[in-house]
């Protein structure tokens, strides 16, 4: 969770928690273009590497290369450290396969279009226009590595493989798979062979990895399946997207995250034992490898490392391994299923292996236990019922916001009658405080008996609106990184909900917040905020949080998307609408004392009961 999510949960708890405490008796009583060159910044704008400087940072690896196969050369029929390129078109994605290495080298996703080409209307240039998400610049994806029977590390991204495909370019639709095979033969007849599965339909692939006559080869019993390239950063705001990046692995029935959130060391994890996933994610999109018998993989490894770029951005690098054992057999093999696309829940759900986990709803003070089902189960699938008969997202925030308001009408009209029942109280509560504010023991019992003599629940206008909080940090997730929101326009100038709706830019940073974009939506939140709380603040001592609590949610909002800021402009229109009809419809209403108070005593009065009691027993005890 970033520092201005946190910050604004913060201060909307210190709402509550300060209502709550000017509405309690006992404290008044007190007193007391290439694509893949593009790097992103907070502040919008683009760096663009140069095609030298991406050679420049390709040159060690070549070198490393050459001299891992000169040294290596014994063991494998290896010699070219090119290798060519098997591209593979499905109906979701384009694969690039490296026979150096027989790994992956780039996958574009055809449906999810990069920021930097939005206005490209009409272009179906995909290499141009999709998101590609592997890190080839640092290196390929899914390759082997162990340790051989001589003690040299071997990793085969360093080796040619030979590919089964004649071709450097096939295109699969429909029902359609292929099947793709990448050999690297050893100088003793052996052979380490790597299958790639691709479906015309899916974004996951299956892959085989089979070891033939190498149990003379690979030592200490086991091989890495690794994943040094992380996933690339594919946002315009890469701070943004680094508060999402994490690596992750589904251990113990759990997922257990490594988020690299320091700039000072790497963080690294260890795990042994069955392992069911490793996956790699940033904001949007995850790279998963999913064995097939988890009960065989004896472990994993994740390390990451958080890296400052120009203009301020960010960017998070993650390594990571998972641990198969070799059983020194003359043929050994292994299955898994890679998955590289988007995090929808849907999907990642249907995939069974427990990888809708991935979907990160949010949490807040270790309350993901109550916050995640309530996302998952209640607000998702209604978000996205309506989105089938609506199919404009601006509109569905704004119907999704009035059913959730209706949902809540019972505990914010419950709220707004305790609130306005106190107010009337007021006159009372100020006489007794004048009759005997002497006696600040005296006047607590007496506030309470008042209390208890009108049937008011002094906490009554606050306990509501927490019981409101859970639902309000699942909402808060949901439209945070809900995929479904990223890129989709509303009207006017609302060009992506998923990021702010910017109406000027400063020129400069407002200090401590780190403000520079205006928001309209945020704008428009903070006047509804500052016009609901008008109109429900009536205490002269609450005057000031009319005032300060709309603009420093406001400054809070500027940088939150505007598919959130819709959610909450449109939820205070609903509320002022619902005040004004409360307000207006019980303008009459007088307080009445209610018949058998004392069998109507609430939790408050209970306690001071037991309080005045426990006072009571120890000043006995002194005397």
């Amino acid at each position: 969770m970033d520092r201005n999510t946190t910050l604004a949960l913060i201060l909307i708890g210190a709402i509550l928690i300060i209502w709550l405490y000017i509405n309690s008796p006992a404290p008044e009583v007190s007193r007391g273009v290439d694509n893949d060159t593009i790097t992103t910044s907070d502040d919008s704008t683009s760096i663009l590497q140069s095609p030298e400087s991406e050679t420049i940072e390709k040159q060690p690896v070549t070198e490393q290369i050459e001299k891992s196969q000169a040294d290596h050369g014994i063991y494998f029929e290896s010699s070219s450290t090119t290798g060519r390129i098997i591209t593979i078109e499905t109906e979701q994605a384009i694969y690039e396969l490296s026979t150096l290495g027989g790994n992956i080298h780039k996958v574009f996703l055809k449906k999810f279009r990069n920021w930097y080409s939005l206005d490209s209307n009409g272009d179906d240039n995909y290499y141009k226009n999709s998101v590609q998400l592997i890190n080839h610049s640092i290196g390929n994806a899914y390759d082997i590595s162990f340790v051989s029977t001589d003690g040299k590390a071997i990793n085969t991204k360093e080796f040619e493989f030979e590919a089964s495909a004649d071709l450097n370019r096939y295109k699969i639709a429909g029902q359609d798979s292929l099947q793709i095979s990448f050999t690297l033969k050893t100088k003793s007849h052996g052979y380490l062979n790597k299958k790639y599965q691709f479906y015309a339909d899916k974004y996951n692939v299956l892959s085989e990895i089979e070891f033939l006559g190498m149990n003379n080869l690979v030592s200490n019993n086991a091989y890495d399946i690794v994943w040094d390239s992380g996933i690339r950063f594919v946002e315009e705001n890469s701070v943004n997207e680094a508060d999402y990046s994490n690596a992750s692995v589904y251990y113990g029935d759990e997922r257990v995250i490594l988020d690299a959130s320091s700039f000072e060391q790497k963080g690294q994890s260890d795990f042994n034992g069955k392992v069911d996933w490793l996956a790699v994610r940033n904001k949007y999109f995850v790279a998963v490898v999913i064995p097939h018998s988890p009960a065989d993989v004896e472990g994993a490894y994740v390390e990451g490392y958080r890296k400052q770029k120009p203009m301020s951005g960010i960017v998070e690098v993650y390594s990571s391994r998972l641990k198969v054992p070799f059983r020194d057999t003359d043929y050994e093999k292994q299955s898994f299923s890679i998955y590289i696309g988007p995090i929808d829940y849907d999907k990642l759900k249907n995939l069974g292996h427990n990888l809708h986990a991935i979907v990160d709803f949010g949490s807040f003070f270790g309350l993901e236990f109550i916050v995640r089902p309530i996302a998952e189960y209640v607000l998702l699938p209604l978000f996205n019922f309506i989105h089938i008969f609506i199919p404009n997202f601006g509109f569905v925030i704004i119907v999704f916001s009035l059913i959730i308001k209706i949902v809540l009408y019972p505990l914010t009209k419950t709220s707004s009658l305790s609130m306005k029942k106190m107010q009337l109280l007021q006159p009372k509560i100020a006489e007794l405080k004048e009759k005997i504010k002497d006696d600040p023991q005296k006047l607590q019992k007496e506030t309470m008996k008042l209390y208890q003599t009108y049937g008011i629940n002094p906490a009554g206008g606050c306990l509501p609106l927490l019981l409101q909080m859970p639902i309000f940090v699942a909402l808060w997730g949901l439209f945070q990184s809900a995929i479904e929101l990223r890129q989709q326009p509303f009207i006017f100038w609302i060009k992506d909900l998923s990021t702010p709706d910017v109406i000027y830019d400063l020129g400069f940073k407002l200090p401590l917040f780190g403000v520079q974009q205006i928001s309209g939506l945020a704008l428009l939140m903070g006047i509804t905020t500052f016009i609901q709380q008008k109109m429900s603040m009536k205490d002269p001592k609450q005057q000031a949080l009319v005032y300060i609590m709309p603009v420093m949610l406001t400054i809070l909002f500027m940088t939150f998307p505007s598919g959130l800021n819709l959610y909450y402009f449109m939820f205070n229109v609903f509320t002022i609408a619902q005040q004004y009809y409360i307000n207006h419809k019980h303008d009459d209403m007088v307080l009445e004392p209610v018949k058998d108070p004392g069998k109507r005593k609430g939790f408050m009065a209970r306690l001071m009961e037991a309080a005045e009691q426990q006072s009571k027993s120890q000043q006995k005890k002194k005397r």
